[in-house]
């Protein structure tokens, strides 16, 4: 039986502040690297530590006249899953959402964004990259 192989569209935001987009088919949050498929067809390996995080996105471009809710005020709490999660980034940038499975000793976490019209699906955080964690009713503050 054949497996079909499903590609996710991401955009890579570096500890250095650069910025790659592309596709990958291999990333997976316990492995210390995987394959960025670029837009002009380059394939090119990357080391998940070198990273802050993996934005998996509905688009590339986005849309830059919207400005993503900070908080959870946008939370239709009948759909809302997870723990409530704010993290703040050595860059001092700050993402709320859900996540499923924060573990400080991991290398990294998911977080669902709390605004549901943003334009990430899901973020892969890396936890190197972190400053701050608050979950629950600490995230709201």
């Amino acid at each position: 039986m054949e497996q079909k192989v499903e590609s996710n569209r991401v955009v890579l935001h570096y500890k250095n502040g650069t910025i790659a987009k592309g596709l990958t088919y291999d990333f997976v949050p316990e492995k210390p690297k995987f394959h960025l498929i670029h837009q002009d067809g380059r394939i090119e390996e990357i080391q998940t530590e070198s990273l802050k995080a993996v934005f998996f996105v509905k688009t590339y471009e986005g849309n830059k006249d919207y400005h993503e809710v900070k908080g959870f005020s946008k939370v239709d709490p009948v759909t809302f899953r997870g723990m409530k999660i704010k993290v703040t980034f050595l860059d001092n940038e700050i993402i709320y959402g859900a996540t499923m499975g924060y573990n400080k000793t991991r290398k990294g976490f998911f977080i669902f964004p709390a605004d549901p019209d943003s334009n990430n699906i899901r973020i892969y955080v890396v936890a190197s990259a972190v400053k701050d964690v608050k979950l629950g009713s600490q995230a709201e503050t």
